[in-house]
């Protein structure tokens, strides 16, 4: 087995030999060996699990998440590196489309490239409620109503705040699949999910409601209509059914 000292594998892995130092801390990566001296070595099983660190990061989840994940018994590293290559690969797509469309306009701001449709200037970034007009079908205008009136009284900072946390839970729970919706770290995502929810519904409307059934209507909508889990352009019919999986789970509980 080969064994690195901290500072051999922090430049191998590109990190600090500080950041090694904190997850061992953190009970996240310790050292294979603590020699005599108290120096740290790592071996091959390490060098595997930071590497699952690293893309767990780069995915955004906090080091508590991760280590709830890692530590999870239904934690497969096979698994996990499919679930990682997919979230990554939506990512990479999603970057594309946004490239291309920055030089799209930054040719027709310079006067070289005819005008954008409202289309091509906001592809590639997460759609908004496209479904007000099946909303007020389903639940009512006065829900809907109130629902945007709140929205609109929260102001920008807090409404971008949790757009950008809808898109990172979604994010988390679709680098997930390879663990049991019923399971620690998935469900605090969901419970997460939940609040986010929540507050794009509002209070009112949510005092005023069964928050069990609701929540778990919304996640036999997310099986019944594939346009609600769509991700990058495409359905996926696996995230749908582990997120509804996992929602149900939750409610029943509430």
């Amino acid at each position: 087995m080969r064994e690195y000292s901290v500072k051999k594998l922090a430049k191998l892995a590109g990190v600090s030999v500080r950041t090694l130092h904190h997850y061992d801390r953190l009970g996240l990566l310790k050292p294979s060996i603590r020699t005599e001296a108290r120096y740290r070595l790592y071996g091959d099983k390490e060098l595997i699990r930071l590497q699952q660190i690293l893309f767990y990061k780069e995915l955004d989840f906090s080091l508590t998440e991760i280590r709830a994940v890692l530590d999870g018994p239904d934690f497969n590293v096979l698994n996990a590196l499919e679930s990682h290559k997919q979230a990554l690969k939506s990512r990479q797509k999603r970057l594309e489309t946004l490239l291309v469309t920055i030089d799209k306009t930054i040719l027709t701001l310079k006067g070289e490239r005819v005008m954008l449709t409202n289309e091509e200037l906001y592809k590639g970034f997460p759609k908004g409620d496209v479904y007000r007009k099946e909303a007020i079908e389903k639940y009512g205008n006065q829900v809907v109503e109130e629902s945007e009136e709140k929205l609109r009284r929260m102001g920008a900072p807090d409404f971008t705040k949790l757009k950008a946390d809808q898109q990172e839970i979604a994010q988390a729970l679709a680098a997930m699949l390879h663990l049991s919706p019923t399971s620690e770290a998935v469900q605090q995502q969901i419970a997460r999910h939940y609040a986010n929810i929540r507050s794009f519904w509002g209070e009112s409307v949510c005092q005023s409601r069964n928050m069990a059934d609701a929540y778990k209507g919304l996640a036999q909508l997310y099986i019944d209509d594939p346009r609600y889990t769509i991700r990058n352009g495409q359905t996926n019919p696996e995230y749908a059914a582990f997120l509804n999986k996992a929602m149900v789970y939750f409610a029943e509980r509430l």
